[in-house]
C-alpha cells in the first residue's frame, strides 16, 4: 500500500532532514521525501499536522521471553508493545528456554516473528552453549541463521581465554558482541544500588564495581581481538568514563543507556517494591548525572530499553525473592523525550539519533535501517511530542505490568507505527 504522510515536521539525524516534509511511501520502502506531495498518489493519506515524523524506533536490548517463558512474554505479545512504543525493529536476547544458542532456536523466533508480523526482530544468539560460560556456541551458524549479534545477556562470560575466542569468532561472522557487565563474585545476593538507601530498607547491595570490573575488561579484550563491543544497560559514572577513554584510543566501542537508569535514582526507592529491582540497579545521583552527560555529548550512543516482563506473582514480594527487570518499551519514548529534551536539553534529533540511527549502525544495517531517506525501508514512528498524561500499566500491550513508572506524568506520546509500510500501532483515542 501507498501511504502519504502529510504535513509533519520530519527528523532524520542520519538523512540530515530536519523540516515540514511530505513522506510517500510504495510497499516496504520510503519512495519519496518532499515538500508538496500530490494526495492521488497514495491509497491512504495520513495527516501528522502537529506531529514529529520519525525514522522507526530500534532496540538492541528486549527480552521475549519465547521459546520456555510464555508466562512472562511472547514473541506476538512483545512485537505488540514494541510497536505501541513506536519500534519497528528489535533483538530478542537469548535467555530463553531453551537458551538461543543454536541455528534453530533463531529459526523458531524468526518463524514466531514472522507470524506476528508487527516489528523486525533481529535475535541475539549465545555466546557459550546454555549460557554456562564452558563451550562457545557455533557463532557462524548462528549468524547464517539470522542471529544479529551475540551476548550472554543476563550474565557477563567470567572465563577471559573463552570470551576471547569468542569475540574473535564474532568479529569472523561479522557480529557485533553487546555484553552484560557483572563481575559475579561481587554481586553477594545484592537487590539494589550499594548505599544509604539499601541501608535504610535492609536490602543488600551491588556496588558500582560490579559492573565496572567487567566493563573495562571487555573494552580491553575488545582492543585486542578487534571485535565490535556494544555495551548493555550501563548504569555507572564510570562504565561512561570508561567509554570516552575507549573511543579516543579508536576501540570499536558502542553502549547503551536505559530510560530508567537516567530517569530515577536509588533514592527514588521509597520501600521494598520489586518492580523497582533491575539488574544494573538504579544508582545514585551522581551516576545518574553522567549518564545524561554522556547522552547529550555523545558518548553513550544509544537508548535501549531491557525489555525485562515478569507475571505479576512473580513481582509480588519482596526485593530478596523477586526476578530482576521491569518492562520498558512502551514507555521508553515518553520517559526520554521527557527527561532528556524536556529537562536536560537535548535536541529532538539527538533523541531520534540514539532511537534509531545509532542502533541500526551498531547493528551495522545503517544502509537499510534507521533513515526516512529514499530507499530506505519505510519504518516510521508517528508521535506528538507535547502531548501531557500519565503512564497507565493496565494499558500495556505487554503481558509484564512491571514499571516503577505507573501513574508518572510524561510529555510525548507515540500516535502510529508503520514498519515496512505496514501500519502496525495506530492509537485509538479516548
Amino acid at each position: 500500500m501507498k501511504l502519504l504522510i502529510r504535513n509533519g515536521y520530519v527528523i532524520d539525524p542520519a538523512g540530515n532532514r530536519e523540516g515540514y516534509y511530505d513522506v510517500l511511501t510504495d510497499g516496504e520502502r520510503i519512495a519519496r521525501v518532499a515538500e508538496g506531495i500530490e494526495e492521488a498518489e497514495a491509497e491512504r493519506v495520513i495527516d501528522a499536522t502537529g506531529k514529529y515524523v520519525l525514522p522507526g524506533f530500534i532496540d538492541l536490548h528486549v527480552h521475549f521471553r519465547e521459546p520456555g517463558l510464555t508466562h512472562k512474554e511472547t514473541i506476538a505479545t512483545g512485537s505488540a508493545a514494541a510497536a505501541a512504543g513506536g519500534y519497528t525493529t528489535v533483538c530478542p536476547m537469548p535467555n530463553t528456554k531453551p537458551v538461543t544458542d543454536c541455528a534453530e532456536v533463531v529459526k523458531k523466533v524468526l518463524e514466531k516473528a514472522e507470524e506476528a508480523g508487527l516489528v523486525r526482530v533481529l535475535p541475539v544468539g549465545a555466546v557459550t552453549l546454555g549460557q554456562r560460560g564452558e563451550e562457545l556456541s557455533d557463532i557462524r551458524a548462528l549468524a547464517t541463521a539470522g542471529a544479529a549479534a551475540v551476548s550472554e545477556d543476563g550474565k557477563s562470560v567470567m572465563n577471559p581465554a573463552l570470551y576471547t575466542e569468542g569475540m574473535k569468532r564474532a568479529k569472523e561472522a561479522g557480529l557485533p558482541v553487546f555484553a552484560h557487565c557483572e563481575e559475579i563474585s561481587l554481586v553477594r545476593g545484592g537487590v539494589m544500588n550499594a548505599g544509604a538507601c539499601a541501608d535504610r530498607l535492609g536490602l543488600p547491595g551491588i556496588t558500582n564495581a560490579v559492573e565496572d570490573i567487567i566493563t573495562m575488561r571487555d573494552i580491553l579484550l575488545a582492543e585486542e581481538t578487534g571485535a565490535r563491543l556494544h555495551l548493555c544497560h550501563c548504569s555507572t559514572r564510570y562504565s561512561v568514563d570508561f567509554v570516552r577513554f575507549a573511543k579516543a584510543k579508536g576501540i570499536a566501542v558502542t553502549a547503551e543507556v536505559c530510560p530508567h537508569h537516567f530517569a530515577l535514582c536509588d533514592e527514588d526507592i521509597i520501600s521494598d517494591d520489586s518492580n523497582y529491582k533491575m539488574n544494573p540497579p538504579l544508582r545514585n545521583k551522581e551516576d545518574v548525572k553522567a549518564l545524561i552527560a554522556g547522552l547529550l555529548d555523545g558518548t553513550m550512543e544509544v537508548i535501549s530499553t531491557d525489555h525485562a516482563p515478569h507475571s505479576a506473582e512473580e513481582k509480588s514480594g519482596s526485593m530478596k525473592g523477586s526476578p530482576f527487570g521491569i518492562v520498558g518499551l512502551e514507555t521508553a519514548y515518553a520517559l526520554s523525550n521527557t527527561v532528556l529534551v524536556k529537562e536536560n536539553g537535548m535536541t529532538p534529533m539527538q533523541l531520534a539519533a540514539c532511537m534509531s540511527s545509532n542502533p541500526a549502525r551498531v547493528l551495522g544495517r545503517e544502509k537499510e535501517l534507521g533513515s526516512l531517506s529514499e530507499g530506505y525501508y519505510a519504518d516510521i514512528v508517528i508521535t506528538a511530542p507535547k502531548e501531557e498524561y500519565s503512564i497507565r500499566p493496565e494499558e500495556f500491550l505487554s503481558k509484564g505490568r512491571n514499571t516503577p513508572f505507573g501513574g508518572k506524568k510524561v510529555t510525548g506520546r507515540v500516535e502510529m507505527t508503520i514498519c515496512a509500510g505496514k501500519v502496525t500501532y495506530e492509537r485509538v483515542q479516548k
